[in-house]
């Protein structure tokens, strides 16, 4: 019988094996090194940040780059580079949480609609593509306008808006494997529903979904900095990017470091993983594997 994990970490080793893969591409390496940095400064901002970002200083403020503030301090006298890492710190507990729950969600929804009945099938479609006709933003406006700003209603509207593409793949890698010779087999030895979409499915789709979610990550970062920018995403005086972009914009006369300190980590995040994720791609996909 064919292996039914051919495709997807099945232990640690071959988890070992996909990093040391990802790690001997030299962009896939770059990428690895900078989503890193910025996971382990988001984990360990609390000690990382050698001022309080939010306590106001207002005898230092516009303060130019030096030792004492690598950044400089912004209108309020607050150390620009600490709002840099917790605004880090924010980003990833939008975008993680958001991503993770939407590829859960959108994994068992696509995997029934690519095995279960027809009509259920075309049920979740319908579904799907009423909550994609939506665009994001304006998705993300209407919830806002609703409920308020807050880090809650921002991960609601990235999961909200990103489960269809999930369940769209999902369902896709499903109808693609449920008529093969594996899975026939399964069903002819009175394999439950369950047992193959969990044991024998669900190890196939998983590591291209896992791509995905690696591009995505820099989407939902830039879609939480874009409605903190406007006023819509985390609450002041919490740090975020999109709100030091905001104040440098204002202020980009005086300040344009806080500009650099907004801007820069969206950009660094957006290539890191990036990166990391064609570099994971090409190595979870055998056929891309066999090309490189």
């Amino acid at each position: 019988m064919t292996d039914t994990t051919a495709n997807a970490p099945k232990s640690r080793s071959e988890l070992a094996l996909i990093i040391t893969g990802v790690a001997r591409d030299p962009l896939g390496l770059i990428g690895l090194l900078i989503v890193g940095i910025i996971v382990l400064s988001a984990i360990f901002a609390s000690w990382i940040v050698p001022y309080d970002p939010v306590a106001m200083n207002i005898p230092d403020r516009l303060v130019g780059p030096s030792w004492s503030h690598l950044l400089g301090t912004d209108q309020l006298g607050r150390d620009t580079f600490s709002r840099v890492i917790m605004g880090g710190q924010v980003a990833l507990k939008v975008a993680l949480p958001a991503i993770f729950a939407a590829m859960a969600i959108g994994l068992t929804l696509g995997m029934i609609a690519g095995y279960g009945p027809k009509w259920l099938d075309n049920l979740l479609m319908l579904l799907f593509d009423t909550i994609r006709s939506f665009p994001t933003v304006m998705f993300a406006l209407a919830v806002v306008a609703l409920v308020g700003p807050s880090l809650q209603t921002v991960v609601f509207v990235v999961m909200a808006t990103s489960i269809p593409t999930y369940g769209r793949v999902a369902r896709t890698q499903t109808l693609t494997l449920r008529n093969s010779e594996f899975i026939l087999a399964e069903r002819a030895m009175g394999a439950s529903t369950a047992r193959i979409l969990i044991v024998h499915m669900l190890p196939n789709i998983i590591g291209v979904l896992a791509v995905l979610a690696a591009m995505d990550i820099p989407t939902v970062i830039a879609l939480e900095a874009g409605l903190s920018f406007l006023g819509l995403g985390v609450k002041p005086p919490t740090p975020s990017w999109g709100v030091l972009l905001k104040d440098g914009y204002v202020l980009i006369r005086q300040t344009p470091w806080l500009v650099v300190g907004g801007g820069l980590p969206i950009i660094l995040a957006t290539l890191g993983f990036t990166f990391l994720g064609e570099s994971l791609r090409d190595v979870v996909d055998p056929k891309l594997r066999k090309n490189r």
